[in-house]
């Protein structure tokens, strides 16, 4: 016992000076346990929080080798929730709480499209009819659908229109993506569309400067390039995706090279390099400065200020924020004469990220840019401090670029799998055929096409850019249309991410032969996804679609309407059908796997229903009677108005109904 003891005692002192990237880790334990809660917190409970993360960290101060840092971890984690409880609270607004139809106006923030095509608009200073203005939502966000030739969207411009509008709805499945709490922190309290035009109620307004510019060159760039090069050229210098089809974002996901769209890391890094190593150059070439000044620290400042406008051009989404501050605290640390890739400056840029946006924890492109950047740093920190031989200089430019894309791209796969439900098997091919080209022409070029835009000369290197940009598009296309180039794979529990990413943590963070423990929480998570199973039943939350799952995959009860629903359940099943696919697989209620009854239709439910040795009764419109309660349960829209979506499994002692609201709790995002 005393060795082992000993061995304990020597592991944990061997940490010292190597603990500072585990403070995201704790601190995002306590944002993703503020999250967990079925119940929302009191406000006095979030002080509490507050005031127990400040004693225990003072404490933490006078503690030895033992207590000081597993108090400063206790005062993490209640930071952690802190601080998450505090931001879901300072971004609070109206949520509207039934279903609305009629006019419509407010100003334009946001333009996009939705999943199915169509354009999308984010309205602010929203004006609904026969509502208070303190019940109104500060945003909605509406589909626009028919005729909308009458007018141009612009940033700024102020509408009108008729629409139907509703609260943002549920997760699809008890346990699926939470769209009200995604809606809760975008400040999003509606969501609907229009099939009436679009009316103008008033010019451009407001501070939209920004904004304006950005449609401006977005406009500007794709009336030089014009086709899906351009649009793929305004998506990664402006942020502006509207121009990109739906088949082109389809084969840059399967092909894996969605994530050179999303101005991310490897856009900021990339114009953050290229600036910082322009102006070295250039200040090095000029004698009477390059010998006098210390113009490393200065390109890096300028490196900066460029990241910094490219935030500001891009839009500043979640993705961007986080890119430049990862690239500003590296580039910091070359300014004060640290290293710039370490885990140390990677641990400073999660911390700042999760303290102003502690909701990006969940989403996949958090997930997915951290786990890339981690991985990435510690692999070359190893073939640095082991000096590994990358073979002679020509190969090991090379060589990096199959290093960091293999290193990255399984870093993010298990990630990317559990959101997507997909895995590209041709990723690697495809990364190795396209990023490098995006580093060392398309980035350039388009920095140079900013800088000689005032000139009118930008022609020049925007037609490079599609050259390019060209070139990718051909590579996506190609690959996505390979056979086997898309795997589907079911989704997770809940736990698994957790599981993977701790153990992978523990291995890249953890100092000494002891990291290898970080194996067991690892396979242990792939070990539950491969038991992962998939409920026999999934209601829609408003009862008008059913999935039942069958020998040859989930049987949906209509071939058309709730397609998103539809996509997400067979997607979550690991399945690639369509929903018309899908519902040739529906059986007739008696031959259906499971005993369950399902009334589609209004006129069904207005007959005399019983319950025809089924337990469950499932109505997609509300019936006009009721089966008897004692032989059978019934479920109708009214039902699914309290409850959400529903899963059922069949067991043996019977049929198991897990709703939504159960899963999400009463949090301030589900209580409307």
């Amino acid at each position: 016992m005393a060795r082992v003891w000993h061995l304990i005692e020597h592991g944990w002192l061997s940490q010292r000076g190597s603990l500072f990237p585990w403070v995201p880790v704790w601190f995002g334990c306590g944002v993703g346990l503020y999250f967990a809660l079925r119940v929302e917190p009191p406000a006095a409970a979030l002080w509490a929080c507050c005031a127990g993360a400040l004693l225990l960290g003072l404490l933490a101060l006078r503690g030895r080798e033992w207590a000081g840092p597993l108090l400063l971890l206790c005062a993490l984690v209640l930071a952690g929730v802190a601080i998450a409880g505090a931001r879901a609270h300072l971004v609070a607004g109206p949520v509207l709480g039934w279903r609305y139809y009629g006019p419509v106006e407010g100003r334009i923030v946001v333009i996009d499209r939705s999943a199915s095509d169509a354009l999308r608009l984010t309205l602010d200073r929203v004006v609904l009819e026969r509502m208070r203005p303190d019940k109104v939502p500060d945003r909605v966000r509406v589909s626009l659908h028919g005729d909308q030739g009458f007018i141009t969207p612009r940033p700024g411009l102020r509408v009108m229109m008729t629409a139907h509008l509703g609260p943002p709805s549920g997760p699809v499945e008890p346990g699926g993506f939470d769209f009200q709490r995604h809606a809760w922190f975008l400040g999003i309290g509606a969501i609907g569309y229009t099939r009436t035009p679009v009316l103008t109620a008033g010019e451009a307004q407001g501070a939209q400067a920004l904004f304006r510019a950005r449609m401006a060159l977005s406009g500007h760039v794709q009336d030089r390039l014009p086709g899906q090069g351009g649009a793929f050229a305004a998506a990664i210098m402006t942020g502006d995706r509207s121009g990109l089809s739906q088949e082109t974002l389809q084969a840059m996901r399967i092909s894996n090279l969605a994530h050179l769209l999303a101005i991310s890391g490897l856009h900021m890094g990339l114009l953050a390099g290229f600036v910082f190593a322009a102006c070295r150059l250039g200040l090095a070439a000029l004698p009477g400065i390059g010998l006098r000044w210390p113009i490393k620290k200065i390109a890096a400042g300028v490196a900066i200020l460029a990241g910094a406008g490219y935030l500001g051009l891009s839009g500043g989404n979640v993705a961007t924020e986080r890119a430049f501050v990862m690239v500003a605290v590296m580039l910091f640390a070359v300014m004060l004469d640290r290293r710039a890739l370490s885990l140390r400056a990677v641990a400073v840029a999660a911390v700042i990220v999760l303290c102003l946006q502690p909701e990006a924890l969940l989403g996949p492109g958090f997930q997915m840019s951290f786990a890339a950047t981690v991985a990435l740093v510690a692999v070359f920190g190893w073939l640095r401090d082991a000096q590994v031989p990358l073979g002679p200089r020509w190969l090991r430019p090379v060589l990096a670029v199959v290093i960091s894309s293999a290193v990255a791209g399984a870093a993010t796969a298990p990630v990317a799998a559990a959101h997507f439900n997909q895995i590209a098997q041709y990723d690697l091919l495809a990364n190795l055929m396209s990023v490098p080209l995006m580093g060392v022409l398309v980035m350039p070029a388009a920095v140079v096409a900013a800088l000689l835009l005032p000139f009118g000369l930008d022609w020049v290197p925007l037609w490079v850019m599609g050259q390019g940009l060209d070139w990718i598009l051909g590579v996506a296309t190609r690959v996505s249309a390979w056979e086997g180039a898309r795997g589907l794979v079911v989704s997770p529990g809940p736990e698994v991410l957790p599981l993977i990413a701790f153990g992978a943590l523990v291995l890249v963070l953890w100092q000494g032969r002891a990291r290898v423990i970080g194996l067991a929480p690892a396979m242990l998570g792939f070990w539950l996804w491969s038991e992962a199973d998939r409920p026999a039943i999934l209601v829609s939350d408003n009862g008008a679609l059913v999935g039942v799952l069958t020998s040859e995959g989930r049987a949906l009860s209509k071939p058309r309407g709730g397609g998103f629903v539809a996509l997400n359940w067979l997607e979550n099943d690991g399945d690639a059908a369509t929903q018309e696919d899908a519902h040739l697989r529906w059986p007739e209620n008696s031959s259906l796997p499971v005993p369950l009854q399902v009334v589609i239709g209004s006129r069904a439910a207005r007959e005399t229903v019983d319950c025809g040795g089924a337990s469950l009764v499932v109505f997609s419109a509300e019936p006009d009677t009721l089966p008897d309660t004692d032989t059978c349960q019934s479920i109708t829209p009214k039902t699914l108005r309290r409850t959400g979506s529903l899963a059922i499994s069949d067991e043996t002692s019977g049929l198991r109904v897990v709703t939504a609201r159960s899963v999400t709790g009463t949090r301030l995002w589900s209580a409307q």
